[in-house]
């Protein structure tokens, strides 16, 4: 038993020269490969246009790759800047005075 499968065909979007082909073991996929001026620039699986096709001639730009840090460690204080201290330990609560009333909401908790 066969499998029916779609033929390959060759067409052009804009300068660019598309040639379809099956791809093996399926029924109705095509593999597109784009070419340009008789070199193959890339392939791809569904249809192309002619802004994947400028993509795949021109890719655009990747950054380098940063390592990735588990922790932030800043630089070096510098010269004469005081010890870094732990402020929110030491801050004294304000105590509040005996005079003054807590207003309280329409519901008490």
């Amino acid at each position: 038993m066969t499998i029916p499968t779609i033929e390959g065909r060759k067409f052009s979007v804009g300068k660019y020269d598309i040639i379809a082909t099956p791809i093996p073991y399926s029924a109705h996929m095509l593999r597109y490969t784009v070419m340009l001026n008789g070199k193959r620039i890339g392939t791809t699986a569904s249809l192309p246009s002619e802004a994947d096709c400028q993509y795949l001639e021109k890719p655009p730009v990747v950054p380098p790759l940063v390592p990735w840090q588990s922790t932030y460690r800043p630089g070096r204080p510098k010269k004469g800047t005081p010890p870094r201290t732990n402020e929110a330990a030491q801050a004294p609560r304000e105590e509040i005075p005996h005079e003054i009333a807590i207003p309280r909401g329409s519901d008490d908790r």
